[in-house]
């Protein structure tokens, strides 16, 4: 093969390779954020629990303890709180926020580790240190893990994937100033003077 077919094709390569970055990182924030969702969505069941327990209780006691006018009030309070809470036990039943979240961080986690393959196989390609042959292979063998991960992950919601896309492309969540860099860094690896 020719330089410049050979060229050619690294760059059609690096281009496919730089494509399958975006989206695993998109894929990965997404994960991130579905996990927070249901993270959030299990602390509202909690807290809902809670409530609802203590206002059942109270309005329990309050109808043993108080006069009929008040009892009458606190148990019809009591019957609407237990109903509420017969509606979300119900509901999680079948809907296991928690175990949904840590499903997506799972996911997550396993996306990351491809992702930064991903970005090391960039890298090398731009070092050119490694050849076109060294390159299907890496790719290949990124795309059999993905597809391993893909089989089992959660699937993820557009309210996740709206709040990924604001996150990576306004809010720049992975990327980072060298200011911001040498700040982590020791002072000796620090690129910056400052």
């Amino acid at each position: 093969m020719d330089q410049t077919s050979q060229q050619l094709n690294l760059t059609v390569l690096e281009a496919q390779i730089r494509e399958c970055y975006g989206r695993v990182s998109y894929t990965a924030k997404t994960h991130e954020k579905d996990a927070d969702l249901c993270t959030t969505k299990l602390n509202i069941v909690k807290w809902a629990h809670i409530i609802l327990a203590a206002i059942t209780t109270s309005g329990l006691i309050t109808a043993f303890l108080g006069d009929s006018k008040v009892s009458r009030l606190a148990m019809v309070a009591s019957v609407i709180c237990s109903t509420l809470q017969l509606i979300i036990s119900t509901y999680t039943k079948d809907a296991d926020p928690g175990q949904e979240a840590a499903n997506h961080k799972i996911t997550a986690a396993e996306l990351w580790n491809v992702r930064e393959s991903y970005l090391s196989l960039l890298t090398d390609i731009n070092e050119k240190i490694i050849d076109l042959n060294q390159i299907k292979e890496h790719r290949d063998q990124l795309q059999a893990k993905l597809f391993e991960i893909y089989k089992t992950a959660p699937r993820t919601t557009a309210k996740a994937y709206k709040i990924a896309r604001k996150g990576l492309k306004s809010n720049e969540e992975m990327t980072f100033s060298v200011k911001e860099i040498d700040q982590l860094l020791p002072e000796a690896l620090r690129k910056s003077s400052n």
